[in-house]
């Protein structure tokens, strides 16, 4: 069951991909029984923060977001205490610089991460082939705002499993009793589109026949598994047979021009065994 807006805590990063709007407009997606929710692709977290778990497994293959995570975890006045510095510094020679930077604790790392997800080009993430993050300064000053609960935050992350992983070793964990939220870049056979890239490397047409695999085998061990993808051709195709299909749609806000945003539509399968 969705938690009201009022006692809702926000997502602390944008995410490409993001789940906020489904949560908001489509709440009879998660009106699910469940005694641990499951995410291998965790993001911003959307699905974690308006469902509000008691128990809960996330994990995701972006070893710096993890971190972050836990630091905000482990020590969130630090964190905030280093976002309040980098609101009084923003400008564009030091959002460069703070790029560039690495940071000696968790709890520098993770401003950083969230300072520069806060400013840059609409929030998005994308590192080189090195593993450096190489996204342009957005238009965005604010790197602090008033809705920020990141004690909250800390609170609702406390007493949950968090940990850096890629899809295939997460799913391996799911059993009867999960309720596993599953949103992969969306990668279409033969063709590209904006969300394929994750972190280094693509997520291939191969790795959805084998993550689609990987939620078959969880359904068959009782979990209940809600899976999100483009919706295309191939990929209703690929989950044929595996539950119920329905098609969302929604407006995407990654777009460099606004003329160049529109509506798209994305495939959700519940697959509840």
């Amino acid at each position: 069951m969705i938690e009201s807006k009022e006692h809702r805590i926000r997502p602390f990063i944008k995410w490409a991909g993001g789940k906020r709007w489904m949560i908001d407009h489509h709440s009879d997606l998660f009106d699910v029984d469940f005694d641990r929710l499951v995410e291998p692709f965790l993001g911003s977290g959307a699905v974690f923060f308006g469902l509000a778990p008691k128990r809960a497994l996330l994990a995701d293959s972006n070893p710096q977001l993890i971190e972050t995570y836990m630091a905000l975890r482990d020590d969130w006045k630090s964190v905030r205490r280093n976002l309040i510095r980098h609101q009084q510094n923003h400008c564009t020679d030091y959002y460069y610089r703070m790029r560039s930077f690495t940071g000696r604790t968790p709890a520098t790392r993770a401003a950083r991460f969230i300072y520069l997800n806060r400013t840059c080009w609409n929030g998005l993430y994308r590192v080189n082939q090195k593993g450096h993050f190489n996204v342009p300064i957005g238009t965005r000053d604010t790197v602090l705002f008033d809705s920020d609960d990141f004690e909250s935050v800390s609170r609702r992350l406390s007493g949950v499993k968090i940990a850096t992983a890629n899809y295939s070793e997460t799913m391996k964990k799911t059993r009867k009793g999960d309720f596993v939220f599953v949103d992969p870049p969306y990668t279409v056979k033969h063709n590209t589109n904006g969300f394929i890239k994750y972190n280094e490397s693509l997520f291939s047409w191969e790795d959805q026949e084998k993550l689609r695999d990987a939620v078959s085998e969880a359904v068959c061990r009782g979990a209940k598994v809600l899976v999100t993808n483009a919706y295309h051709k191939s990929v209703l195709k690929l989950y044929r047979n595996m539950g119920t299909i329905r098609r969302l749609s929604r407006m995407s806000s990654i777009a460099g021009a606004s003329k160049s945003r529109g509506q798209f539509d994305e495939m959700v399968v519940q697959c509840f065994g």
